[in-house]
């Protein structure tokens, strides 16, 4: 286990380099001035230059590339123009509202998804079945961003029960997870539900039941350890594109994360934050994936890792 761990670990290192220099090249063709952003559009030409001179875009492309590799390391992530200083600091000071979003939509996901689509798959055909994937279904077509604006207009604006914006307190984190999470519940229970049907089927589990073993222990120990597989899959997956992707519910519930930092960025044209936190998000992604991974052995200790 040790060794496959550091094996995905060294593997990671070349896939962010790819990635880390897609994203230095996009967004150099990016239209636009960053000194000129910097200093404003009524700044002299000289001043322009100034800025540039001191960011190093004159020089040749290859050596904005090497400097930005370099500084990665010791924590560079370029010159934010609004803030005036090194962009890193700021993506931190915005990371932990974020985390704390992804961490309860995860776990709310996982303590009513898994659950639901374990109840549904043990009672497929009969009316639980039905109506968990009734709502299964209308929880998937339902947009993120109207559900958490009913959610404000009945429990914010209607009731005063919970707060509608920032994060104040731990109260301020229900809206936007109920939000986050509608759609998350809904695949990871579908996709629970079917893994189980299809592990429910197989040789081993009628084995099980032709012995005389205890219903439980099929479901529970046999079944379902192998049908997670595919739901700590979706799981992590939807993990890695939530770190990205809960930008317009943090624009909605004036969330102070990285999202809205992101959209703050691009409305002032910080082309460097931007730049960052997209590397910031692209790493995040790849080191879910590894955890995912990591997560497969602690559920089946029988995989085997090459």
């Amino acid at each position: 286990m040790l060794t496959y761990t550091l094996w995905r670990i060294a593997r990671i290192i070349p896939v962010a380099l790819v990635v880390v220099t897609l994203i230095f090249l996009l967004f150099r063709m990016v239209p636009g001035d960053p000194a000129r952003a910097i200093a404003g559009s009524q700044a002299l030409e000289s001043t322009v230059e100034q800025i540039r001179h001191q960011l190093g875009l004159d020089r040749p492309i290859y050596v904005q590339y090497w400097n930005y590799l370099k500084g990665l390391p010791r924590g560079n992530l370029g010159f934010s123009g609004i803030y005036q200083g090194n962009a890193a600091p700021v993506i931190i000071q915005h990371l932990p509202p974020t985390l704390a979003l992804l961490g309860s939509s995860i776990l709310l996901t996982i303590l009513i998804g898994v659950p639901a689509g374990i109840v549904s798959a043990l009672n497929r055909g009969n009316a639980v079945d039905y109506v968990i994937s009734l709502l299964v279904v209308g929880m998937l077509s339902i947009p993120n961003f109207w559900l958490g604006m009913m959610l404000i207009s009945l429990f914010a604006v209607s009731y005063h029960l919970l707060p509608s914006f920032g994060f104040s307190s731990a109260l301020a984190l229900v809206l936007p997870t109920l939000a986050v999470s509608a759609r998350l519940v809904a695949v990871v229970a579908r996709m629970t539900r079917s893994s189980m049907l299809e592990v429910l089927q197989r040789d081993y589990v009628r084995t099980a039941r032709a012995k005389g073993l205890n219903h439980s222990v099929i479901v529970y120990k046999h079944a379902l350890r192998n049908a997670l597989i595919p739901t700590i899959t979706t799981v992590g997956l939807q993990a890695g594109y939530l770190l990205g992707g809960s930008i317009v519910i943090e624009q909605l519930f004036a969330w102070p994360g990285i999202g809205q930092l992101m959209i703050n960025s691009v409305g002032l044209r910080d082309f460097n934050m931007v730049q960052g936190i997209t590397v910031i998000f692209s790493i995040g992604f790849l080191v879910i994936n590894l955890l995912v991974d990591l997560v497969y052995a602690i559920v089946n200790p029988r995989i085997e890792y090459r």
